[in-house]
């Protein structure tokens, strides 16, 4: 999907659930909501404001999408990478995915910021399907050169930034705690349920990518406690403050060059 309002942008940030109040960080916005871009989806979850917000942070040209679509809200796997394509389409080369999750491992407790350093696709879709299926190698997919500027950035500031493996599925009820054995048994630190396939339709495009979730809670059966969706967007509001300290110290790290 091609912009058609000759908007370009190095770096794009993909916003999830409690955190779109990262767009306000931006110099110079321009805004568009998803309803005025033709055949966008449109973002129904809670916690997802859905617009593309576009403007300047430390002298790099940012592109955000304040808001995503799930597969649980009835969109298809091409329409849930529309906005990855919109992205490169603007010449976006490096990306920043965020989410909400849970937490699987013993150490990651709500409120932590956490690395995604790879992914377990669990959501029985993938964007690439269809003729001439392109086949991305995915042993990096979230780069290791975006890894190591986020813990410089994390450092400097004084933030702990843990590290993981994202487990997406479909949603959107929570797992129940028989599941969650399975995810950790599989080698799963971290459960949701977006950004999978963002990231192999960015990998697809040749995107450079780094991950950065949430935890908004402990996963179920680990703490007792029901899941409350209020209550998940509630610990993204409390950690938006250091998410976006964090973010504007990775934002001038990102650009690798304008994508071609």
């Amino acid at each position: 999907m091609e912009p058609k309002l000759g908007l370009r942008a190095q770096v794009g940030v993909v916003l999830g659930s409690g955190l779109g109040a990262f767009a306000e960080e931006l110099s110079n916005p321009f805004t568009v909501p998803y309803k005025d871009l033709e055949g966008f989806p449109i973002s129904t979850a809670a916690g997802h404001a859905g617009k593309l917000v576009v403007g300047n942070l430390g002298g790099v040209d940012v592109a955000v999408l304040a808001g995503r679509s799930h597969l649980y809200e009835g969109y298809s796997a091409a329409q849930v990478t529309e906005g990855i394509r919109l992205l490169h389409g603007m010449g976006v080369a490096s990306l920043l995915v965020t989410n909400a999750s849970g937490g699987i491992a013993a150490e990651l407790e709500p409120g932590d910021l956490t690395l995604i350093t790879d992914h377990i696709n669990l959501q029985g879709a993938n964007p690439l399907i269809g003729p001439h299926a392109p086949f991305p190698d995915m042993t990096e997919a979230y780069s290791l050169r975006l890894r190591n500027v986020a813990k410089e950035a994390a450092a400097e500031l004084g933030i702990t930034l843990r590290e993981g493996v994202y487990a997406a599925v479909v949603g959107p009820c929570y797992e129940t705690p028989a599941e969650i054995r399975y995810l950790k048994a599989i080698g799963a630190d971290l459960v949701g349920m977006s950004t999978v396939l963002e990231v192999i339709m960015a990998n697809a495009l040749k995107m450079e990518v780094l991950g950065i979730s949430c935890v908004t809670n402990k996963a179920a059966g680990l703490s007792g406690a029901k899941l409350q969706h209020d209550e998940v967007l509630e610990v993204g509001r409390q950690a938006r403050a250091r998410f976006a300290d964090l973010v504007k110290a990775i934002v001038p790290g990102l650009p690798a060059g304008l994508a071609a």
